[in-house]
């Protein structure tokens, strides 16, 4: 894109998109007022994060052929991709079970137990998340910080 490697670019959709669904899907579980009324948007934002995730994986690809790529964040770049589209399955079912439950009920003790699995793999993929941007960021700006601090 314009000369500049698409990878940088679109790693920021997914650095942004995933861990900001997780924390609503987090919200959409406690407050099923909130479910009802935001999910959808939840469910959009995690489309949005899995896609990125995608397209960052094969433009890392294509990078990594040119520049070159740490085991470290090749691993967690390959892996972050499967793991978005599983979020978003589980956030999707999660929000269209819950859908169908009506205002003046309670959430089935079964729903609320998916919603606990929604939960755990939120803080999963925003863990995921942070160590793949992290290991990619070491990668890139690491050497920059360790010249910087042995100049001076």
């Amino acid at each position: 894109m314009l000369g500049l490697p698409l990878h940088p670019l679109i790693v920021h959709l997914a650095v942004v998109f995933l861990p900001v669904s997780a924390l609503a899907a987090i919200a959409i579980v406690i407050r099923p007022a909130w479910s009802k009324r935001f999910g959808i948007l939840v469910v959009g934002g995690s489309l949005v994060g899995a896609v990125a995730a995608f397209i960052s994986r094969a433009s890392g690809q294509q990078l990594a052929l040119q520049v070159g790529v740490s085991g470290e964040h090749l691993n967690y770049g390959t892996l972050l991709p499967l793991v978005a589209l599983g979020f978003l399955a589980l956030v999707g079912t999660f929000w269209l079970f819950d859908r169908g439950v009506p205002g003046n009920r309670s959430r089935p003790l079964w729903l609320k137990f998916f919603g606990a699995v929604v939960v755990l793999a939120s803080v999963g993929v925003i863990a995921l998340t942070v160590v793949t941007g992290h290991s990619g960021s070491e990668m890139v700006w690491g050497s920059i910080g360790g010249s910087t601090a042995a100049a001076q």
